[in-house]
């Protein structure tokens, strides 16, 4: 009678092992081990959740006065930038300009005229049209 000495043993180390599977499920929330056919696991389906009509009223009014928001901040025109670039006074703009007439005059009086060139070719000043093409090429 050897076999009923070992399968009463096999029981015991069967009793044994789903005692220790029992605590470990039970420290872990989650299933580790599979199922046994006794215990079935039931799918448990996620309740729906639904908006109730005086929720979605609050939420359309909370939008539309967001909309409304952001079609005045749109409506009001941008500040201007200012740019970091200086203006120039008045007069030293004419100071400017009467300084570059008397550069053209003095190139003028120099005997430099304007040379008969393809378009976009621009003769250097105080130099002869000739010679202005020649560097040009």
């Amino acid at each position: 009678m050897e076999t009923a000495r070992i399968l009463e043993e096999l029981r015991e180390k069967l009793d044994r092992i789903n005692q220790a599977i029992s605590t470990f499920e039970s420290l872990d929330d989650k299933m580790t081990a599979t199922p046994t056919l006794t215990a079935k696991a039931t799918p448990v389906q996620a309740k729906k959740r639904r908006i109730t009509p005086a929720g979605r009223r609050r939420l359309s009014a909370t939008m539309k006065a967001r909309w409304a928001a952001r079609r005045k901040a749109a409506a009001k025109p941008a500040p201007k930038k200012t740019s970091s670039r200086r203006t120039m006074s008045p007069a030293a703009r004419k100071k400017i300009a009467e300084a570059q007439r008397k550069r053209w005059a003095a190139v003028k009086k120099a005997g430099v005229k304007k040379a008969a060139t393809r378009p976009g070719k621009k003769v250097q000043a105080g130099k002869a049209p000739e010679a202005a093409e020649a560097t040009a090429v």
